[in-house]
């Protein structure tokens, strides 16, 4: 078993890690460039190229942006707010909402999930449970299961996610451990079990992986009463929540409102994709669904709407923020029996990041 460090990895912990960031995020950028380069040489790019080249540039962003939230941690800076969660739920949401990229990658999701409570910062958990998930997609042949259990003596749930990672065309003599295993998502998914107390193991045998994530504060009443667990009295706000790693979706054509948004949101650690209309918005959801979409009050109309309700039939608590025209318009969703958020154009400065925020910390 390969358990989650004990202790606050050191420097030279860091170190390793500042190497592996450089070499994971140098693939795919050395690649890119080399498409580049025979773009320029030729003029030309066929479909399936341009799509190689997207997902190089994205693979790259994902390392930084995984690289950031270990800088992150590793700063000692993070505030959590500890919460009782109802953690089959949460995961269920997870999966939920990733329902058409685990699709998209051709891998079967299988599940038993029993009922759990815990005590957590609901923000990790949310992180955690994407990471795991980037993490199992990455390496899994075909199939992940994700469980949800307890562990007696003591009491604690536990999500056990299992999966193949031996090619079915691999011989056990011949199969090394894939080094993905052991890639900067694992590092990240050690790293938020490590901050938020729980207790991680893996094992890897025979071509199969296996990884346990325990909880050792879990609300004892779902369990028959044998164990019980109180919140922090410090448990804060929705400020300790951070965002970081969430993707953010936004449908603008013109370039100028584009700049305000991306302004608005830059310290926020997000991934923010633009598109110019409803239709490359769908294009774009068709193989996995970001945690938001940011739409312009332009873009709204029939099209718009069997975009949404699509989305909102897989994801019900599915994120929504209009981009109005009118000045100091600021509305959450909720208000009013208003469906969306809306922001006025005026107050994206002031207010955008706040109402995505607002948004996102009711469904993490």
């Amino acid at each position: 078993m390969t358990p989650a460090p004990a202790d606050q990895p050191g420097a030279e912990h860091g170190y390793e890690l500042v190497a592996e960031i450089g070499a994971e995020i140098s693939m795919p950028l050395s690649s890119a460039l080399e498409r580049i380069n025979a773009l320029t040489a030729t003029g030309k790019i066929d479909r399936a190229g341009l799509r190689a080249l997207r997902d190089e540039v994205e693979r790259a962003r994902q390392i930084g942006l995984v690289g950031q939230q270990l800088s992150r941690f590793a700063s000692g800076r993070v505030r959590q707010s500890q919460e009782r969660v109802q953690l089959d739920e949460t995961l269920k949401g997870v999966l939920a909402h990733r329902a058409r990229e685990i699709q998209a990658r051709g891998v079967l999701l299988k599940t038993a999930l029993k009922p759990a409570e815990v005590v957590a910062d609901v923000s990790l958990l949310f992180s955690l449970l994407n990471t795991t998930l980037d993490w199992s997609i990455a390496n899994a042949q075909s199939v992940i299961e994700f469980d949800l259990d307890f562990k007696t003596a003591p009491i604690h749930a536990r999500i056990v996610c299992r999966f193949t990672h031996r090619r079915s065309d691999q011989s056990a003599a011949d199969a090394e451990l894939p080094a993905r295993l052991d890639s900067l998502a694992w590092r990240l998914l050690e790293q938020t079990a490590w901050t938020m107390g729980l207790v991680a193991a893996r094992q890897d045998k025979g071509g199969h992986t296996t990884l346990s994530i325990e909880f050792p504060r879990t609300v004892g009443d779902k369990v028959g009463g044998l164990t019980a667990t109180e919140m922090d009295d410090e448990a804060s706000s929705t400020n300790s929540k951070a965002l970081a790693g969430s993707h953010v979706l936004v449908i603008a054509e013109r370039k100028e409102l584009r700049a305000e948004i991306r302004a608005a949101l830059r310290n926020m650690g997000l991934l923010i994709d633009f598109v110019g209309s409803v239709d490359e918005a769908a294009r774009f959801c068709s193989e996995g669904l970001p945690h938001a979409v940011i739409v312009e009050s332009s873009q709204l109309g029939d099209r718009f709407t069997a975009f949404r309700e699509e989305i909102l039939a897989e994801v019900p608590e599915f994120v929504f923020v209009e981009i109005v025209e009118e000045a100091g318009t600021f509305e959450m969703s909720g208000l009013n029996g208003a469906t969306v958020a809306r922001v006025g154009r005026a107050v994206i400065a002031s207010s955008l990041s706040a109402a995505l925020m607002f948004e996102l910390s009711k469904i993490l």
